[in-house]
């Protein structure tokens, strides 16, 4: 992708992750590397699964994700991977990496171990339908797994923003906060941008013996499935990469880096990452 203007054929993008147990990540690594040849973006492979944004043609990222679910080498590791896409005005990125990692998604705790089997039977994930109407119970406290400047840029409405600058930080908020929860009856929905964030966070939060809920599918599914999703959501929906900002519509709103940041001083790292990323270095 030699620059960040809209091409034809045009420019689709993706985004997907799987919590599974990857024997060899760098051998994972290695023909993911091959599948995404013809592609943009960024993969993560750890020994706890794959989370990845790719971007190219329609074609191209057709080709990926039959790769990606039926390739022999994996194993079918990712047969059942749900895939997120929308259309881009702007080219989300301009190479592609492909790196391995001990964490796909840290958490700064110790020892989680992603069981998918037990967290799906703990855990409710929510469809978008059911999801407009469990927000509007007064027992629920409606918790936004996500950056604080992403909250700032765009939410549920009602919801908490836990004031967060990295993922990391988050289990100390519910740490904090779980016991006058439990207290008082309530139980708790969270979402994020496409739901990994909330799937790791429930793996962790397993023995806290309380009721918990996850959007499926996260925001980006939200927007994609309710054609009136605004009437739950209020600003926009910040992306990692080079669109920066997506309307309920999953259209890019012209939103730049610099205005996401605007007087944050603690952000000032994530805004000159933002702009070598579209300089594509």
């Amino acid at each position: 992708m030699p620059d960040n203007t809209l091409h034809s054929p045009p420019i689709e993008h993706i985004s997907f992750y799987r919590f599974v147990s990857i024997a060899q990540p760098e051998e994972c690594a290695n023909v993911l590397r091959e599948l995404t040849a013809d592609l943009g973006g960024s993969i993560l492979v750890a020994c706890e699964g794959i989370n990845g944004m790719v971007a190219g043609t329609a074609a191209a990222l057709d080709a990926f994700q039959t790769g990606l679910t039926v390739d022999e080498r994996f194993g079918g590791l990712f047969s059942d991977i749900v895939f997120k896409r929308s259309a881009c005005t702007t080219a989300p990125f301009h190479r592609m990496k492909v790196h391995t990692r001990p964490e796909v998604l840290p958490l700064g705790v110790d020892d989680v171990v992603i069981d998918v089997p037990a967290v799906a039977d703990a855990f409710t994930h929510v469809s978008p339908q059911a999801w407009r109407e469990l927000i509007a119970e007064d027992d629920v406290v409606l918790i936004d797994n996500r950056n604080s400047f992403e909250y700032r840029l765009g939410r549920f409405r009602n919801s908490v923003d836990p004031q967060v600058n990295n993922f990391r930080d988050f289990p100390r908020y519910i740490e904090d906060n779980v016991a006058a929860w439990k207290a008082q009856g309530k139980r708790v929905a969270m979402y994020c941008t496409g739901g990994i964030r909330c799937e790791k966070t429930a793996a962790w939060m397993l023995g806290f013996d309380m009721p918990v809920y996850q959007l499926e599918g996260g925001i980006l599914n939200y927007f994609a499935t309710m054609p009136d999703a605004d009437k739950d959501w209020e600003g926009e929906c910040f992306v990692f990469d080079n669109r920066i900002a997506l309307d309920t519509k999953l259209q890019e709103t012209g939103t730049r880096a610099e205005e996401v940041y605007a007087g944050d001083p603690d952000e000032q790292w994530r805004l000159q990452r933002a702009r070598k990323l579209a300089e594509g270095e």
